[in-house]
């Protein structure tokens, strides 16, 4: 059998996953400071908690993220259901997360783009300010009440009511 030979596509997948696990590899050996700094460069906020081992996660997948795109959203809506059933930290209140830290919600209304990101401590950056729901955002865009996830379109699947996401 004749061996097959690698595409272009397939080297330069091959050289990406080379280069990503040297820059995953290579956050083990920064320094906190050097950690901080890339920190900053991919995420708007600190951690509330921060510690070596949180903060080497979140950029390994970070970097991970923008090398190979971001989990699909019925794989993100799986991992937190399995979080809520399966943690033993226990809270009272439901996650109200609707999409994994970094991860961009754009709408468009009144033919204009608003772009609002969700940080890692389940907050939300909307035009440099920080806010706790989506609905004060879009009361912010509209200036009207509304449901930050039905007007972002997240509660057309039911999904965020029935706590899935």
């Amino acid at each position: 059998m004749k061996p097959r030979s690698i595409t272009p596509r397939e080297q330069r997948s091959i050289d990406q996953l080379n280069a990503i696990q040297s820059e995953v590899t290579a956050l083990h050996e920064m320094k906190m400071p050097e950690l901080w700094k890339l920190w900053d460069h991919h995420f708007p906020r600190r951690p509330i908690h921060p510690n070596r081992k949180f903060m080497t996660s979140r950029l390994a997948y970070r970097l991970q993220e923008l090398t190979f795109g971001s989990l699909p959203q019925s794989t993100r809506d799986m991992l937190a259901n399995y979080g809520q059933q399966f943690s033993s930290i226990k809270s009272k209140t439901p996650a109200k997360a609707v999409a994994m830290p970094g991860a961009m919600l754009v709408r468009e209304f009144d033919g204009k783009e608003y772009r609002v990101q969700v940080l890692a401590d389940g907050r939300y950056e909307y035009n440099g300010q920080i806010y706790r729901s989506l609905s004060a955002i879009a009361k912010t865009i509209t200036g009207t009440q509304w449901s930050g996830p039905a007007f972002f379109g997240l509660k057309s699947k039911g999904l965020y009511d029935h706590g899935v996401i």
